[in-house]
C-alpha cells in the first residue's frame, strides 16, 4: 500500500505512467527519426514514415514534436547559433 496520502498515491502511479509513456515515446520518435533520413520528411512519399507518424498519432505524442524530429531527422531545422560579444 503506497500510504494514506492521495497525493502520495497519485504520485506513484504518475511515476509508472509517465515512464511507460516515455518508453513509447522514445521508441516511436526512433522510428521517426530512421525513416526520415533514409526516405526523406515528405508523408505521401515515404510510407515508412506515414506508420510511423501513425504510431505517434495512436501514443498521444503532440503534433508538434512529430514535426520537430522529422525536420531534425532531414536537417531542416536550423540550430542556434551563437554570436560572440565582446
Amino acid at each position: 500500500m503506497a500510504g494514506h496520502s492521495k497525493w502520495a498515491n497519485i504520485q506513484h502511479r504518475k511515476g509508472r505512467q509517465d515512464e511507460k509513456r516515455g518508453k513509447v515515446w522514445t521508441r516511436v520518435i526512433r522510428e521517426i527519426t530512421v525513416a526520415a533520413r533514409q526516405g526523406g520528411g515528405d508523408l505521401a512519399m515515404n510510407p515508412r514514415l506515414r506508420l510511423a507518424v501513425e504510431k505517434a498519432k495512436a501514443a498521444n505524442m503532440p503534433a508538434d514534436t512529430v514535426k520537430k524530429n522529422i525536420d531534425k531527422a532531414t536537417g531542416n531545422l536550423e540550430g542556434v547559433n551563437y554570436e560572440e560579444i565582446r
